[in-house]
């Protein structure tokens, strides 16, 4: 077996990322889904809409994943192996950085365990060290989709960064027209325009000096928001499952968490990224359904109320 030390070197992660994708590209092992986007506003938003044909296609193959698993017994792991053209670089010596293959959003990154951890076990101090070891590389969003009903794919613990900001027009997150409003008591806050069970965090400039550092800090705030809005105590054992499905998002600002209620607002599957204001739908039908109801109402009912 060949020895590869995992360390990380400080400044390479975006040219890694960039060298990484022309490779892929080139050999054909990525494949990114084109789409065509527009603004929607509502409820405070300029909601970023994606229409992605392939979504459909996509849908039908999520299917057949389960249906083949169901009828085989056993569980296939994308990540277990990962596939080596998909290999950006290594985090630590519990995560690796891949990239996403199917990818509607350019350089679209996944923060892999390199074992097998549940998607639905909690996040712990290792998961926000190689989370913050990529936020201190470039602006990006990083998001979690804890379990199935909040739009998770695969059960092998993952999350994702894309780079900031999401469209070329401010602000970085569309979402961020309503955070910058949000009201805190102690470490904790609300936004008033989020019509749903939530919980905000403001992080402070200085976390971006030691990822160690603001690993201990983002997990014990990570730790407050779950219980603030219902879900597992602090106390709780760190190799704990999560009590209820949730979404998480991560800026070098600021930490959001939503507990969730369905995956779909009636055809429409929403992920974390949805309550960072960009949303996927697959056709005109779809569009239109999402003008007719509004963005922030297929949030709420996704939910918790």
């Amino acid at each position: 077996m060949e020895f590869r030390e995992l360390t990380f070197e400080p400044g390479t992660l975006w040219s890694k990322t960039i060298d990484r994708t022309k490779k892929a590209l080139r050999t054909g092992s990525l494949h990114p889904i084109s789409t065509k986007s527009t603004f929607v506003h509502d409820g405070g938003v300029d909601f970023l809409v994606r229409i992605v044909s392939s979504l459909a296609r996509k849908s039908e193959e999520k299917k057949e994943f389960k249906r083949k698993t169901s009828v085989e017994k056993q569980q296939i792991n994308p990540f277990l192996p990962y596939e080596k053209n998909m290999f950006v670089t290594d985090i630590s010596d519990t995560h690796v950085c891949l990239l996403n293959k199917f990818n509607v959003i350019d350089h679209h990154l996944l923060i892999v365990t390199r074992s097998f951890e549940d998607q639905e076990s909690l996040l712990t101090l290792q998961d926000f060290e190689a989370i913050w070891t990529c936020m201190t590389e470039f602006d990006g969003l990083v998001f979690y989709n804890g379990g199935e009903i909040a739009g998770a794919s695969q059960r092998h613990k993952h999350l994702q960064m894309i780079p900031l900001p999401m469209a070329n027009r401010e602000p970085k997150v569309p979402t961020e027209t309503l955070i910058t409003l949000a009201r805190f008591e102690g470490n904790l806050g609300v936004v008033p325009g989020l019509p749903f069970v939530h919980a905000l965090t403001r992080l402070v400039p200085a976390l971006i000096e030691c990822p160690q550092d603001a690993a201990k800090t983002l997990l014990k705030l990570y730790r407050a928001m779950l219980y603030a809005v219902g879900l597992n105590s602090p106390s709780a054992p760190a190799c704990s499952k999560q009590s209820g499905p949730y979404n998480l998002l991560l800026t070098r600002e600021w930490m959001l968490l939503v507990p969730r209620s369905e995956e779909f607002f009636e055809s429409i599957s929403v992920n974390a990224l949805g309550f960072a204001g960009a949303l996927l739908v697959q056709n005109e039908l779809q569009m239109q359904l999402l003008k007719n109801t509004g963005g922030m109402i297929v949030l709420k009912r996704v939910s918790v109320i």
